[in-house]
């Protein structure tokens, strides 16, 4: 007699679901690094005086909605979405004209991080949906919104419609109001675990969440504004500075991947809280990065915004310290400071020459008319 063993496919079949756990040793270096990152980047940011500034914050959330739209593959007008943004913190902006969608966004996002201390209640969620589908009732597309899926099986898949892949299945209709008492509960209580680091709650609530998929559509939206939410309870100022969505795009195909591996495994969540922190690190990396270069900038001003510079020639010199693509690394030559200058030949040179005796550039080894020039960096006190 043949006996066939049914094994789970999913995580949430799991006998011990969700009784998440992981691998100290692969998880708590990377939450130490995490930690000593967050430390130098606040520590940056005291030494800036826009630190507080609301415009800082308003350009992270925009960065985070639009990012986190399009790792859905959705395209948003940014000019809209920015201008729903401002008109909440109180940031001039150019009045571009505002879309029921991008108001919607805009109020998630800000209910999302501006007001973290509240509770998390299914109620809000609701909200939540509604604000992310505001043209759901006039849509073509007929959609549940501001209530949990329906009764037919929840799944992602891809490839032929005759040969499906299928890449998950949430829980069924009849146990998610369960799930969601559970989860809304576990989030709101957790909060307050102290052998629960805060970084690591935000990872484990984003891939609870969008495991359970209790929505018909937006489930991945709604699961990176949850896990802003958890940042912002875990630390309110440096979630000012920094989107993980944006992170999350770069390495979208990893993110699908790592997710997918993790539902159809055990709740050892090792692989994916290591996906989420190194991913969280390298978020942090880059602004960092962005800041020493705002640091660099303003002390170059400091020591040389009286010096009685030319607009050409402070226009120039911005492009050099913003670095990039754009920002000359190799130099500028005088044939390019005409054209970004707009100014004559004669001219470049002069202007060439007058920063170089004021000390905000030096010549680069080489001569002729391949000599170039780069910022001549103040010293750090």
């Amino acid at each position: 007699m043949n006996v066939t063993s049914t094994r789970p496919t999913w995580i949430w079949q799991q006998p011990d679901w969700p009784n998440f756990h992981w691998q100290a040793a692969e998880i708590q270096p990377r939450l130490q690094e995490l930690w000593r990152t967050l430390g130098i980047l606040l520590g940056r940011v005291g030494s800036l005086s826009t630190g507080n500034d609301p415009a800082v914050l308003l350009d992270t959330l925009l960065q985070n909605i639009i990012t986190s739209s399009a790792i859905e593959g959705e395209r948003l007008n940014v000019a809209s979405v920015r201008s729903s943004l401002a008109r909440r913190l109180g940031v001039n902006d150019n009045g571009s004209a505002v879309s029921p969608r991008s108001e919607g966004l805009a109020e998630m996002m800000m209910d999302a991080i501006g007001f973290s201390d509240t509770v998390l209640t299914r109620e809000r969620l609701i909200q939540w949906h509604r604000w992310l589908f505001p043209d759901a009732e006039t849509s073509l597309v007929k959609l549940r919104v501001g209530q949990w899926r329906g009764e037919e099986p929840m799944q992602v898949v891809s490839g032929r419609i005759d040969k499906p892949k299928v890449h998950f299945e949430a829980p069924p209709r009849g146990i998610l109001e369960d799930e969601m008492v559970n989860f809304l509960t576990w989030f709101e209580e957790s909060r307050h675990d102290t052998a629960l680091d805060p970084l690591l709650r935000s990872g484990i609530a984003h891939f609870w969440f969008v495991t359970l998929h209790p929505f018909e559509d937006g489930n991945g939206r709604l699961a990176r504004a949850i896990t802003d939410r958890a940042l912002a309870q875990a630390d309110r100022q440096s979630i000012r500075l920094y989107a993980m969505s944006a992170a999350i795009l770069i390495e979208r195909q990893d993110y699908y991947r790592v997710l997918e591996a993790s539902q159809r495994g055990t709740p050892d969540l090792t692989d994916w809280l290591a996906w989420f922190l190194d991913t969280l690190l390298q978020t942090l990396a880059g602004v960092l990065a962005d800041f020493d270069r705002i640091l660099i900038k303003t002390r170059f001003w400091q020591r040389f915004g009286d010096t009685g510079l030319l607009p050409g020639q402070i226009k120039v010199l911005n492009r050099l310290l913003d670095g990039g693509e754009r920002g000359f690394e190799d130099g500028i030559s005088a044939t390019q400071y005409q054209k970004v200058a707009k100014v004559s030949k004669a001219t470049a040179t002069r202007h060439l020459a007058d920063l170089l005796a004021k000390g905000c550039l030096e010549r680069l080894p080489g001569g002729g008319r391949s000599t170039r020039y780069r910022v001549a960096f103040p010293s750090c006190p």
